[in-house]
């Protein structure tokens, strides 16, 4: 009785109350998406640039500013483009890389150990995120500068490893902080090392926490300007976004030019985004632990 009472309590909407919610959401899917198709209007509207109209499609559309961005070479004949292209993917993929194989061991530490010093090897870390990376320009390029790193890949990767590591740790440290102790235990019984344990069950468990830290660290490397700004001089070293930076002039801007670059750089992100969208997905312990 109390079931049936239940069910015939619940109507389903009909009619413009089910078509109410989709009305709602395509304004705000306009005014979303809006700032995006005019990036995309000036990037197709030539290198002659783009109307003032608002209309967010070019008159005459034309892909002259994305060849003129992809074949840029430099007096030598130099691919520029490339060169930066490639600049950003190593720059952006070992400071991931770095951050993760770093931050999964001193993670995993903080979460299941107790040593002196912990906790203030928690809060040194939180400390370093208070902090914007603009503060710590000027001793990050004196140090640089010092071994003679500037302009150089290697550089970089240190000085945007300062602060992907701290925030992967703290990211991962709290995923292994959810994961049943009963299940590493259970593997201590059957003999398992503290490496096996690790290795084996540990990080295939943290997948989604590791992909999701994983992408935010390949973002923030890959978007990254200031610090890439200040230690790059030479052109073939820059990243792409100080390239992207040098459209824009003291007295114009090369608007086509400008958006073309900004969507060629946004491609590697949204790749990466969908490569590891299936492991952005938590739960993976569930029914882990046996009762």
């Amino acid at each position: 009785m109390a079931g049936s009472g239940h069910g015939s309590s619940g109507v389903a909407p009909t009619g413009w109350q089910a078509m109410l919610p989709h009305f709602l959401l395509i304004p705000v899917s306009v005014i979303t998406l809006y700032p995006v198709l005019y990036v995309i209007k000036l990037a197709l509207s030539g290198t002659s640039g783009a109307t003032a109209s608002a209309w967010p499609w070019p008159d005459h559309p034309s892909l002259d500013a994305f060849a003129k961005v992809a074949l840029r070479t430099d007096a030598h004949g130099t691919w520029l483009f490339g060169r930066q292209l490639l600049n950003s993917l190593i720059v952006s993929g070992a400071t991931t890389v770095l951050g993760i194989v770093l931050a999964c061991t001193a993670a995993y530490a903080f979460a299941r150990f107790e040593f002196p010093g912990r906790r203030a090897g928690l809060l040194g870390f939180l400390a370093t995120q208070m902090f914007p990376g603009i503060l710590t320009l000027i001793p990050l390029y004196v140090l640089i500068q010092k071994l003679g790193l500037l302009d150089s890949m290697l550089g970089l990767i240190l000085v945007y490893s300062t602060t992907a590591i701290p925030f992967c740790t703290w990211t991962l440290k709290g995923y292994f902080d959810t994961l049943p102790k009963e299940i590493e235990e259970s593997a201590i019984i059957d003999g398992a090392t503290r490496l096996q344990i690790f290795v084996r069950i540990i990080l295939p468990l943290s997948a989604p926490a590791i992909a999701v830290t994983a992408l935010f660290s390949f973002m923030a490397a890959w978007n990254e300007f200031v610090l890439a700004y200040t230690f790059l001089s030479q052109e073939a070293a820059y990243t792409l976004p100080v390239q992207i930076r040098n459209y824009v002039g003291d007295k114009d801007v090369q608007w086509s030019l400008f958006a073309a670059s900004s969507l060629i750089a946004a491609v590697p992100v949204m790749a990466l985004f969908y490569a590891v969208e299936k492991h952005l997905v938590g739960g993976l312990t569930a029914g882990g632990v046996k009762g």
